[in-house]
Parts: structure tokens; C-alpha cells; sequence
């Protein structure tokens, strides 16, 4: 829905259903309620999610019409997409497929055109459109004298799919970017790493690209990829890799680097003590969200200012006890509206900073939240789906009217 900030959604990858009958379930159970409670008089936004198998059932032209009947009759419209997760991401062990099939790949590519098509019809005139999609694959695939082929070539496909956006915006008038999202332990896991592929290979590579492709100038090639290829800004991944959201966001403006959106979400953190039953009590905290579906990739903190890394939940639990350690944090998407959970806190000071930068000095349109861990949180912690949604969706206008 349109706020004074921007739109707002949440994304329906919180929605199980692998194929879109199934998925399309999912949205008519839960969307009209959400939207009765929370913009009974205005349209209502969607942050839409499709795995590969329910981008080809959707791409069919029946499909897609009686999806654009009911959003027409439900007042609803889809502005964003989420392009991340490509096979399944529920009921299934997800953990670092979560980056396959990779931007090395044809199929990657075919998959974001099919999103980028379905988009083009779904997204309603005057309003650009985003697609957010991984940071190019999972760092852990790649040796170290591999990861500059894997770069260069993930580089080229993404400079096809902005050829592709081009022609769907000379055809349609529509405007669609791709959002690309660094995540802890992607190819671009921070916001330096991001930095320094947009500058050194995308624009570089680009403008060549665009020179032999469509006789662009240098510079004109670098004002198209900067329209097409955008950040999406995750809270949670930033504040996991204890990330300075001012000077991060500062950067991006200084390279003018546009904000596909910011997707509103928050991670578990605590202080280890040096005691060590306290720092004991702090780590069996932890241990209760080590759960088998999703990474939780874990950044320590040590007495120096060092960061230290560890891909999973399991690898840190094993170095519970590292006296030089002082603080965790870990990927993993909590609520939003809960600050504390016992000895441990979420990152929400986080999102309430972001977003109170981004209300000063705006710098996206689309603002999408994204809790999608409602399914693997500890018992207590399970709610209704749509009351959850309803409850973080209200958290957020409470922030964004402050």
C-alpha cells in the first residue's frame, strides 16, 4: 500500500506452496484479511515470491488473467518480486540451495526474464517495478582462483537481463530493475564486496557490453545499468555482518547507486559475558534456533574489532567457548515487533534507524518486509500467520508515522 514513504508490502515467500495453484491458495486465504485490517480503503501491495515451478504455471495466459481478475476485485496490486529463492523454501531443507541454481547459470537467467515478464503484466502504469535476486552465488562453492571466472560471468548475464528489461520497457513503457541482495556468505556478502563488483566489473564490463550490443557511450552505459541494476537493501543481512547503516547508505548515494527497496527484516544478537555459565546461559539461547531448514549463518565479534565468520549455527555452537569473542549475531529472520527473545535481542534498533534515515532523506520506493521463519520458530514463539503479518505490518507504519 502507498504510505508517505513509500509502498509497502510484506513478501509472500512467508506463504508456503511450491506451485502457483497452491501459492495462489495461500494469497486468497490470507490476503483480504491482512488488507481488512491493515488499508481497508486503499490498495494493497504484494511482494510476490514465485519459485521457478510456479513462474511457468503463471507465465500461461490463464493463469495470469484470472490472477489480474482477483487482484482487480481483492484491490490488491503487485509491485515487487522476490527473485531469490528458486526451488523450494518450505518443507525442505533449504540452507545454501537457497543460491541454486547461481548467476553462472542459463537457468538463473531464464527464470529472472520469466519473472521480469510476468511482472511487466502484473505492475500497474506509472509504478517501477523490482525484482530482488541473490548476490550472485554462495562463496563457499568456489575455490579462490575460480571466484574471478565466476564474477565476470555472472557479470555478462546480468548485463542480459538488463538487456531484456530494456526491451520490456521500449515495448510496455513499463520500468523493472533487478535488485540485487548481499546476504551474509553470498559472492557479495557486504555492502564493500557489493561496492566493488559494481564498480570494478558491472559498469566496466557493462560498457563494453552496451557499446557492442547498442552503441552506448561510456557514459550512457552507466546510467542504463544504474537504472536497471539497483540494491536491495536487507536490513537483517546488514545488521548480521555489523554493518554501519548511515555510512553504507552514504556510499550508495555518493556512487549513485539507486535502492530497488528495502526489504524490513531483523536478526537474533547478544553479548557473550566472560563468565562462563552466564556466556553458557547466552549460547543454549542460540542453540534453541539451530534449526535444520534455513542457513543462520553466525558474525562474532572479538575484543579487537575482528569479525569472525561461520557459514552455519552448528560451526559457531562448536566455538562457543572463545574467550576473544564478546557478541553473535546471526541470520535469522525473527519478528519484527518482538525486541527481546529471554538473554537474547533482535536487531530491531536496526530497522528503526534505517528507516528513520530513509523518512529524513528517502532513497527507494519500495519498502517490503520479510519474515519468513514463522514456520521454524521455536513453539512458543508460533502465531498465526495473518495476525503475525498484520502485527509486523503495523509495527511498521507505527515507526514510519514517528
Amino acid at each position: 500500500m502507498l504510505t508517505r514513504n513509500g509502498h509497502l508490502t510484506y513478501c509472500s515467500n512467508i506463504h508456503a506452496g511450491e506451485s502457483w495453484p497452491d501459492h495462489f491458495e495461500k494469497l486468497k486465504e490470507n490476503i483480504p484479511a491482512i488488507k481488512k485490517s491493515i488499508a481497508p480503503e486503499k490498495a494493497f501491495g504484494i511482494g510476490l515470491r514465485l519459485s521457478n515451478v510456479a513462474s511457468l504455471e503463471l507465465e500461461k495466459e490463464s493463469s495470469l488473467n484470472e490472477f489480474k481478475d482477483w487482484l482487480q476485485q481483492n484491490d490488491c496490486y503487485v509491485f515487487t518480486m522476490n527473485g531469490f529463492p528458486y526451488g523450494g523454501f518450505h518443507h525442505t531443507r533449504v540452507k545454501d540451495q537457497v543460491h541454486a541454481p547461481d548467476w553462472t547459470t542459463t537457468d538463473r537467467v531464464s527464470y529472472t526474464k520469466r519473472l521480469a515478464d510476468i511482472l511487466s503484466k502484473l505492475l500497474p502504469e506509472g509504478l517501477d517495478g523490482g525484482i530482488s535476486t541473490s548476490p550472485l552465488s554462495y562463496r563457499f562453492w568456489h575455490k579462490a582462483e575460480d571466484v574471478e571466472q565466476v564474477l565476470q560471468t555472472s557479470t555478462f548475464h546480468i548485463l542480459e537481463i538488463v538487456e531484456h528489461l530494456i526491451g520490456i520497457r521500449n515495448s510496455t513503457g513499463k520500468h523493472i530493475h533487478i535488485d540485487i541482495e548481499p546476504e551474509p556468505d553470498g559472492l557479495l556478502g557486504e555492502s564493500k564486496e557489493f561496492f566493488n563488483w559494481y564498480t570494478q566489473y558491472l559498469l566496466p564490463i557493462g560498457a563494453v557490453y552496451f557499446k557492442e550490443k547498442l552503441g552506448l557511450k561510456s557514459d550512457e552505459s552507466t546510467d542504463v545499468i544504474k537504472d536497471y541494476i539497483q540494491i536491495c537493501y536487507d536490513i537483517c543481512h546488514f545488521a548480521v555482518c555489523f554493518e554501519e547503516h548511515a555510512a553504507a547508505i552514504n556510499q550508495l548515494k555518493s556512487l549513485g547507486i539507486k535502492t530497488g527497496k528495502i526489504q524490513i527484516s531483523a536478526a537474533l544478537k547478544a553479548g557473550l559475558p566472560d563468565e562462563l555459565q552466564e556466556r553458557k546461559a547466552v549460547i543454549d539461547a542460540f542453540r534453541k534456533f539451530n534449526e535444520p531448514v534455513y542457513l543462520h549463518q553466525v558474525v562474532a565479534l572479538k575484543k579487537d574489532g575482528e569479525l569472525i565468520r561461520y557459514p552455519d549455527m552448528p560451526e559457531a555452537l562448536e566455538e562457543s567457548e572463545r574467550t576473544d569473542v564478546t557478541a553473535w549475531r546471526s541470520h535469522y529472520h525473527v519478528p519484527l515487533f518482538i525486541d527481546s527473545y529471554g538473554l537474547l535481542e533482535s536487531t530491531q534498533q536496526d530497522i528503526v534507524e534505517v528507516l528513520k534515515i530513509h523518512q529524513e532523506s528517502p532513497f527507494t520506493n519500495h519498502l517490503e518486509i520479510e519474515t519468513y521463519t514463522w514456520e521454524v520458530l521455536p513453539e512458543e514463539m508460533r502465531l498465526p500467520i495473518a495476525a503475525s503479518i498484520i502485527r509486523e505490518m503495523q509495527w511498521v507504519l507505527d515507526i514510519l508515522k514517528g
